[in-house]
């Protein structure tokens, strides 16, 4: 008898797997996560919000009339009129007309948004910050196999990157020996040709991911390989099939191929080939200041770079790596590793500026006073939450009465338990649980059951 060595035996085992297809043909659910959604949630009109500013702060006079910012909604991208949306936001934008005969209303900021502009300026005129987004853009860049990508592209992650809004003419020219203008060889929907930006070389110092510094590197299959297996994350609730667990248990087994190699040449349907597609999409969100971006986004990058409808594939098979949110009228893409709850483990300090707009933007006026919007969203909607609460208690308590209107032993406990129940469910609702109601629900059927069974048993007595 022949005896076959182990490693020879596991080598050639992912050998085969570099080159099949073992996925198995199961629904991957999706299951929502609060505080992801509410980490998404709480930049709700951000960016159109900075947009705004930036085209108030660019005008002359600090100032500009209302009437010339309506027509600019599209582009603006905002959700409503422009003076509503102003009105909105009563602590970062100011309305008034100036001491003109027949003038319009004019747009200014508060002295508050103005003072966090100046900051904000400050910042990103820092030389140590403009380096690091140098980097970060090149490394962008180096995820491409032509080190280079169409403008269209990389405005689509302008904001996620943290780029300047005029940065073709206040950020590139300052790194010429990273950067420079391209005509990518093709021409747009409207005949015109296309323009991007070319990586001026190759940097071997830069093509290292996140997840590849500090990890050593192993022989594997005849080359350094490094074993690395991603972070895992599911929400509570989520719960995997057998057969899908087994799955990805093999498949985070496989060796490790850096999203900054070319590995086009495996076979686009493999297992091996969804890790190294899946390692492109992770560094592409580790790239990003808030760890998260548009799908839109992830899809048109995938298109051009040429994995079509790998991209969708893998953010549907790992939902323990990407998070899918559908809050903000969009749905976005979470790297769930970065986030603790609804807390960026490590806040870029761009990001830190950013929460500043937000606290000013959840600031509202009652009554003259300033108050936290988000702590009023909150009351309300725990007023109602309390309201259905006790609707339903009374539901409950109404099935538990018997015929004569006495509450048997029983009843008496089930209701206390319902009580029990209720409260909870209002203290899950504070936390920000996913299932709020669930236990309210399971002990109305069982109500609904047990009343049902004594109401038989009353029935057989009486017969006999």
């Amino acid at each position: 008898m022949v005896r076959i060595n182990a490693t020879i035996t596991t080598d050639i085992h992912h050998l085969l797997r570099r080159q099949i297809r073992t996925f198995v043909n199961v629904r991957v659910k999706w299951v929502r996560d609060p505080y992801l959604d509410t980490a998404v949630e709480k930049e709700k009109n951000l960016k159109s919000l900075l947009s705004l500013k930036n085209l108030i702060i660019s005008h002359p006079s600090k100032a500009p009339p209302l009437r010339t910012i309506s027509p600019l909604k599209p582009q603006l991208n905002l959700p409503t009129t422009a003076l509503k949306f102003i009105q909105n936001y009563p602590f970062v934008f100011k309305t008034f007309r100036p001491p003109i005969p027949l003038s319009t209303l004019h747009v200014k900021l508060t002295p508050n948004a103005e003072s966090l502009h100046n900051d904000e300026t400050l910042f990103l005129n820092l030389s140590h910050y403009r380096k690091d987004l140098a980097q970060r853009l090149a490394k962008l860049l180096m995820l491409t196999r032509a080190n280079r990508l169409p403008f269209y592209v990389i405005n689509r992650f302008k904001f996620d990157l943290g780029l300047p809004h005029d940065y073709l003419l206040s950020f590139l020219p300052e790194f010429p020996e990273y950067f420079q203008i391209c005509q990518m060889g093709f021409k747009g929907a409207d005949g015109r040709e296309v323009f991007g930006l070319e990586l001026v070389k190759w940097r071997k110092d830069l093509a290292v991911s996140v997840v590849e510094k500090g990890v050593k590197r192993e022989d594997f299959g005849g080359g350094k390989r490094v074993h690395i297996r991603y972070s895992m994350n599911l929400p509570r609730g989520f719960d995997l099939q057998k057969k899908v667990k087994i799955w990805a248990e093999e498949w985070q087994n496989l060796p490790y191929i850096s999203p900054y190699e070319d590995a086009f040449h495996l076979a686009p349907n493999s297992d091996q080939a969804e890790k190294w597609t899946v390692g492109v999409i992770h560094e592409l969100l580790s790239l990003l200041i808030s760890k998260k971006t548009e799908r839109e986004n992830i899809y048109c990058l995938g298109d051009h770079l040429g994995f079509g409808i790998r991209f969708r594939k893998a953010l549907v098979h790992h939902p323990g790596i990407f998070y899918l949110s559908n809050k903000i009228r969009t749905h976005t893409i979470v790297l769930r590793e970065a986030f603790n709850k609804n807390i960026l483990v490590e806040k870029h300090p761009l990001m830190r500026m950013r929460y500043k707009y937000i606290s000013l933007m959840n600031k509202v006026l009652r009554r003259g006073i300033p108050i936290n919007a988000g702590a009023l969203r909150h009351r309300k909607r725990l007023a109602s939450v309390k309201a259905a609460n006790s609707k339903r208690m009374k539901q409950v308590k109404r099935i538990y009465r018997g015929k004569q209107g006495k509450e048997t032993c029983i009843h008496k406990k089930l209701a206390t338990a319902a009580e029990a129940v209720f409260t909870f469910d209002d203290l899950a609702l504070c936390r920000g649980d996913s299932r709020p109601f669930k236990n309210v629900h399971v002990l109305m059927v069982v109500a609904i059951f047990l009343a049902k069974r004594m109401r038989v048993g009353r029935s057989i007595s009486s017969k006999v």
